[in-house]
């Protein structure tokens, strides 16, 4: 029985299996990005945030996302290029997903059963946000258009 996150495995932006559990005690934000997005410039917020608070146990995890729009095409290599090169991102890429559907990676629907969006369970679109606590709970679920610096606050009470 799926208990928190720490239950799932990911696979890492060269496709290597990741359990979560490498992340235990930390405090964790997942997001579903894209590298061709409206909220793309969302990028230098998240790695202000990750500058700021990594050192305290706080780690953002990135999961390209091309289901809305095709808006994250290319490898994983080529979006780890982008992301560095474009807004010197540092914190882990993961493997491109599907957060909706049949083959949504089982994580975000796990995500999205603990807390849906406002207009339901399912993503709509990319730069959704999953503030985790360090226990593995879901503390909460933000909105694409939510800029990071505005959940900065709910970050610094679980740091």
């Amino acid at each position: 029985m799926v208990m928190n996150i720490y239950d799932f495995k990911v696979h890492d932006a060269k496709g290597e299996e990741v359990p979560m559990t490498e992340y235990q005690g930390k405090v964790l934000l997942i997001v579903n990005t894209a590298t061709g997005c409206g909220f793309t410039p969302q990028y230098e917020g998240l790695q202000k945030l990750y500058d700021r608070y990594n050192d305290r146990g706080f780690v953002i995890l990135d999961f390209p996302c091309n289901q809305f729009g095709h808006q994250a095409p290319g490898t994983e290599e080529e979006i780890q290029e982008f992301c560095t090169l474009k807004y010197k991102t540092t914190f882990p890429l993961f493997a491109k997903i599907e957060v909706n559907g049949k083959n949504a990676d089982p994580l975000f629907d796990f995500l999205k059963k603990q807390k849906g969006g406002f207009l339901g369970k399912d993503i709509k679109w990319n730069f959704t946000k999953f503030l985790i606590s360090r226990d593995g709970n879901l503390v909460e679920r933000y909105a694409p258009a939510t800029k990071p610096e505005k959940i900065e606050s709910d970050i610094l009470k679980l740091l």
